[in-house]
């Protein structure tokens, strides 16, 4: 049998499609292995979003190159965002690559790999972007069987000035209500399933393609409807400029929905959101947020921002670090603007130096770390809700776990002691203890 082995990059969002391709290779007839053992094909899913995330697709591909002339790799396979970005380019400077597909050709990979070598590779990308996966789609999870992601839509419409996801993924495009909610129904058929996480490039946008408004409010109202296992749906990779108070009941009342949003405002001056093309304001934004504290209580909001924007002045930042300190988002993530070729903002005037976006980015990251640490120590001597992750480490009784207020792998966990722990199960626990942007608690015995 032939073995496969995939190296995916990036955000949930790209490993969904990494999951779909995996599962086509072993629909296909392939086995998963591990480069170190030697596998027929090793496929590169890459990132291009910004800078940094380019360099570290270059240097997973020069890696699994290496494996190749080692004789670890028969044939390498680079697919995703960085061939989408520069096409013909990549089979010129990386030679060592047999086929080159973009990310509009993730349902043909296994169709294409066979085992006879190539003098060198013939890129096969689609110029138009218009592949959406759906619940007949194979998928090979690479999550721990308690939780999922959901790709509920592909593509983005927002245009914002900064950004190359059109580019890379095409215009927005919404699967059917029933196509997601079958594919929640094939996850989730053994009962281990405990937590779905629907993401999209906008997931607020959900259903104006297809349907004509905004349907993600029925979506939701549909998978909590559902009769399963599923004891978490959460929100992901909203815009705040399509928020609609429907949907902001639905969070509200709907007692499955996490109640825990991911809302990037990326800015809140007026001036600079406008040349982001945000198509929202501060007082859209401010009032955005009073909505959904008082319509959904015990809300956790995060929410992240770009800092270093052409044009940014020390009087816009100073606007932003004031906004973020009183509106005490429970988790942020901040980010250094990156000059994106071909974009809007990389022509404008007013770039702001390495040295002062450094500067200002850790600035916003030591008053987050404060606002966090206080968050955290109001949680001491409460009885929290969690789901069990994982062990920590080799010690008996230590485990890793998330309330409702934390998603995997990008916001902080519970670490947890006591009898009885199992991964992927909930349980009762009281703090004891808050760190930074963790805190740390014994299992309530019943």
């Amino acid at each position: 049998m032939k073995t496969f082995s995939i190296i995916s990059l990036g955000c949930p969002r790209n490993q969904v499609d990494s999951e779909v391709i995996a599962g086509s290779l072993k629909a296909a007839g392939f086995r998963q292995g591990d480069v170190e053992d030697g596998v027929d094909v090793c496929v590169v899913n890459t990132c291009a979003f910004i800078e940094s995330a380019r360099e570290e697709s270059v240097e997973a591909i020069i890696a699994a190159a290496d494996y190749k002339k080692k004789g670890k790799v028969k044939r390498l396979v680079i697919c995703g965002c960085l061939p989408q970005l520069y096409k013909e380019k990549l089979a010129v400077e990386l030679p060592e690559a047999d086929l080159i597909l973009g990310t509009n050709d993730v349902p043909v990979i296994a169709d294409l790999i066979d085992s006879r070598p190539r003098k060198a590779a013939q890129p096969k990308i689609s110029q138009r972007v218009s592949y959406l996966y759906d619940e007949h789609s194979p998928r090979l999870l690479f999550t721990p069987k308690h939780y999922a992601y959901i790709k509920i839509s592909e593509g983005c419409a927002n245009a914002c000035s900064y950004c190359i996801i059109p580019r890379l993924r095409g215009a927005s495009r919404s699967r059917t209500v029933e196509s997601v909610l079958a594919e929640i129904r094939n996850i989730s058929s053994d009962g281990l399933l405990k937590e779905v996480i629907l993401i999209g490039q906008d997931t607020t946008a959900y259903g104006i393609d297809r349907y004509g408004a905004p349907e993600l409010s029925r979506l939701l109202r549909a998978v909590c409807a559902q009769d399963n296992s599923i004891r978490w749906a959460r929100l992901m990779y909203t815009h705040p400029a399509h928020y609609t108070d429907e949907l902001i009941d639905t969070i509200g009342e709907e007692s499955r929905i996490c109640k825990y949003l991911d809302l990037p405002i990326q800015h809140i001056s007026g001036r600079i959101l406008k040349l982001m093309n945000r198509k929202c304001g501060r007082r859209d934004i401010e009032c955005l947020l009073r909505k959904l504290r008082k319509k959904v209580p015990g809300l956790i909001l995060r929410t992240s921002v770009i800092v270093g924007f052409p044009g940014e002045t020390d009087g816009d930042f100073k606007e932003l670090l004031g906004f973020l300190k009183e509106a005490k988002f429970g988790r942020l993530g901040a980010f250094i603007y990156s000059r994106e070729e071909g974009t809007r903002a990389a022509r404008l005037k007013g770039h702001v130096s390495n040295a002062v976006k450094r500067e200002r980015y850790d600035a916003v990251m030591r008053q987050q770390q404060g606002i966090s640490a206080r968050a955290n120590r109001a949680f001491i001597g409460k009885c929290l809700d969690v789901l069990v992750d994982e062990k920590a480490g080799m010690e008996k009784g230590k485990y890793i776990a998330r309330t409702q207020g934390d998603a995997p792998e990008i916001d902080g966990a519970v670490y947890i002691t006591g009898k009885n722990i199992k991964a992927g199960e909930f349980c009762k626990v009281k703090i004891t203890d808050a760190l930074e942007y963790d805190l740390v608690g014994e299992k309530v015995q019943a």
